[in-house]
């Protein structure tokens, strides 16, 4: 099994998953999203497989500066607005061998777990 985390070091979410991996003696590849931002092909292979409206980062400054408009957005406008600003990603996002399969780290062990296909 390959899993890449994508987000970034400082964040608190990433972190909790992270320490959470780690417990649970998973391995992983973290990609800093600033330092390496997803191409837009990525990101629509994203969208494709979780859609657009959970892989939005709601609660970031660069999301409120979108304006309302954000609100009848497509998803390939999403898509857009995603590959011009990675801040943008909700965090962490995980993939796994190949294909996103899960975005944040609010659910339970069991649903993260299923979610993984641990």
């Amino acid at each position: 099994m390959s899993l890449q985390v994508y987000g970034i070091p400082n964040c608190g979410t990433c972190k909790k998953a992270f320490t959470w991996l780690q417990a649970n003696g998973i391995d992983y590849e973290f990609i800093d999203t600033k330092q390496n931002p997803p191409t837009k092909t990525m990101i629509q292979s994203w969208v494709k497989a979780l859609g657009a409206q959970p892989m939005r980062n709601t609660s970031g400054q660069s999301y409120r500066a979108l304006g309302e408009e954000r609100a009848t957005w497509s998803d390939d406008q999403w898509v857009e607005a995603f590959t011009r600003d990675a801040m943008l990603l909700k965090r962490p996002l995980f993939v796994k061998d190949g294909e996103a399969v899960m975005v944040g780290f609010k659910d339970s062990d069991a649903v993260i777990r299923a979610k993984l296909g641990l």
